[in-house]
This record gives C-alpha cells, structure tokens and sequence, in this order.
C-alpha cells in the first residue's frame, strides 16, 4: 500500500512539474516575442507602441518604461502631423441637389450620391482596406445634426444606445474625448468647451490633441477652426465640441508622416463636403478582421468621399456607431456589448 501511495504522489508531482514547465514555457516565449517586438530590428511595432502611447493624456508611461526620451522623440520625429492652419470658410460650402441626370465624377461619388429607395436621410457605406474595416455614414441633411451630451454631466457619461434611445435618434456616433485618467473613467465630464444649441454647457482643460473647434454652424456648415471660446460663439456654432486633429481644411490636407504620430487603432472621424453632404466614418480595430487605422488611412478615405473639411474625433475605445438602436461597428470597450459610457455625441434626428 505504502508503494502504491509513493507511486501516485509522484505521478502527482510528476504532472504539476510538467504544467510548471510548459507555463515558464509559454511565459518566457511570449515576453522574448515582447521584447524582439520591442527592440528587434523591424521598427513597425515600435512606432506603434510609441505613437501610441504618447498621444494619450495619462499613459504615456507606456512608452517611458521601455524607451529613452531620444528613442521617443526619434520615432515621433519620424511619424507626426502637420495641420492646415486654416479655418475653415463657410462660404465655399455650397448646398446642392442633384438630379437623376447627375454625371458621377468617380465611383466613390455615385456610392455618395446615389439615395437608398425611400430613405433621404442618409446612406450607410461599408468601407474597406489593406488592414481595416468600418462604415461611412453620409448624412443628406446636416440641419438634422446636433451634440448630445450625458444628462449626468460631471457625475458619468452615458452609453450610445442610452443616447440613441433618449435622444430619439436614427444615427448615433461618439464624438469627443473625455476625462479618462486610467481608460477606465465613467465619462461623466468632456475634455475642452462644448456648445450646444448656441450656448456652453461644459468647459473642461483641452485633451492637447491638435484641432480645435469641431462643430455646425447655424446654417448647417461644419466649420473647424482654432479659436477661443469667444470666438467660437462669435463664429456662430450652434452644436461644438474641441478635439482633432484636423484632416482636410478648406480642400487643403494637412501633411502625414508616417502613421501621424497616433498609431493604428479604431478611429472615427467626421467631414462634410462641398455639396454640404456630411460624412460619419468609424473604422473597427483590435480585432483579427480589422487591426485599425492611422491618420494617413482616415484622411485617405475622406479624400475619397470629396470630404472638403474633416476632422478626426475620440477613437479607440470610444469608437462607436449607432444606427435606430442598433450597433452598426464592432466596439472594443468590453463589457455589455462592448460599449462605454461617454460624455458627447454626434447625433442625427429626423424631427
């Protein structure tokens, strides 16, 4: 009996010794990839991890722990931004209707132009590249547009289908950034000024992403521009938010090196075209059918669609979209469908 129970105690160590080793294994491997990924000589994840994180307001640490401050300015020197230092001019926004007879200048415009039977409101576009996936949203009537913002403002934000349902909403999108210390915030309080209907409802330190004020004006032109808060009442903005950075100004793309500093992840984005069609774009990321994208792809794509004035908005986590209440893009927040609670939002009401 006493050999018998020798032999299970053993056989018993025997396993956990094997599980010991196969999990030292698997942990040693993935942190030797980790640190190849990290310093090897392909630079693509390292521009990544970098721009990445430094274009974050409160994890910059993330980069600070495995690089020297030349290493980062070295890699951010190589992928960075340069806007258009422009506001845009209201007037060279020339509201059309097009006919049946409308000669189509590319495929892109005959997606655009062309109306779903019985819907005038807008057009859902799926869009597609080398590493991503996403929609655009074009919006025929922008004096349907306006911000919503969380009723529980300064105490949390709300998710997108609270917003969608409480707003009686046909198309929800995320719009700014939000206070997010540690990416885990209840986003009950919205980074720079935000006006709504013609007057400031919350104005909060700026999220230091380049832009400035993204927004409608009373006569239904989006207008971006740096400015005070003054100014931009001034200006006559009746639905605004600050954030960027700006993509395309007046026509004028602003310059991209590299991945633009921000690396590849979710994006979303808003424009409006010359015709005064507005755009909505949300680009899926972290997930295996779509890795993301930069600020290249995203200006890209709005260049594409005759976007005259674009901006980027809160992507990453924060990029959702909500069609008649239901999730139209593949969010990344985790939890109850993978849905944050934020402080601002793009919504479209047909009323």
């Amino acid at each position: 009996m006493k050999q018998k129970k020798k032999h299970r105690v053993k056989q018993k160590w025997s396993v956990k010794k094997k599980v010991i080793i196969i999990s030292m294994s698997v942990f040693f491997s993935f942190l030797c990839c980790f640190l190849f990924l990290l310093y090897g000589p392909w630079d693509g994840f390292r521009n990544f991890w970098i721009t990445s994180s430094m274009t974050t307001m409160n994890h910059q640490y993330l980069a600070k722990w495995f690089y020297s401050d030349s290493t980062i300015q070295k890699v951010l020197a190589k992928n960075h931004i340069i806007e258009i230092s422009e506001t845009t001019d209201p007037d060279l926004i020339e509201f059309k209707k097009y006919g049946s007879s409308t000669i189509y200048k590319n495929q892109y415009e005959k997606e655009i132009l062309t109306k779903e039977e019985g819907n005038d409101l807008y057009k859902l576009i799926k869009i597609k590249g080398s590493s991503y996936q996403g929609f655009l949203v074009a919006i025929y009537d922008p004096s349907k547009i306006s911000i919503a913002v969380t009723k529980y403002l300064g105490k949390r934000g709300q998710s997108i289908l609270e917003i969608s349902k409480q707003e009686n909403a046909i198309i929800a999108m995320n719009a700014g950034g939000f206070y997010d210390p540690d990416w885990n915030s209840n986003g009950a309080i919205p980074h720079g000024t935000v006006i709504q209907k013609g007057k400031v409802v919350s104005d909060y330190q700026d999220a230091n992403m380049g832009g400035g004020f993204i927004g409608f004006t009373k006569d239904n032109k989006l207008v971006l521009g740096k400015m005070s808060k003054k100014e931009a009442l001034e200006q006559g903005y009746r639905d605004a938010i600050e954030f960027g950075p700006f993509l395309i100004v007046n026509g004028k793309s602003s310059f991209i090196k590299g991945n633009g500093g921000w690396g590849i992840a979710p994006r979303s984005a808003i424009g409006q075209r010359k015709d005064g069609i507005v755009l909505f774009l949300v680009i899926n990321g972290r997930i295996p059918s779509s890795i993301g994208a930069d600020m290249g792809d995203i200006t890209e794509i709005m260049e594409r669609y005759g976007a005259y004035n674009a901006a980027n908005l809160d992507g990453g986590s924060s990029t959702e979209l909500v069609i008649k209440n239901k999730i139209i893009n593949t969010p990344v927040a985790g939890g109850d469908y993978g849905l944050r609670d934020m402080a601002t939002f793009w919504v479209v009401k047909d009323s």
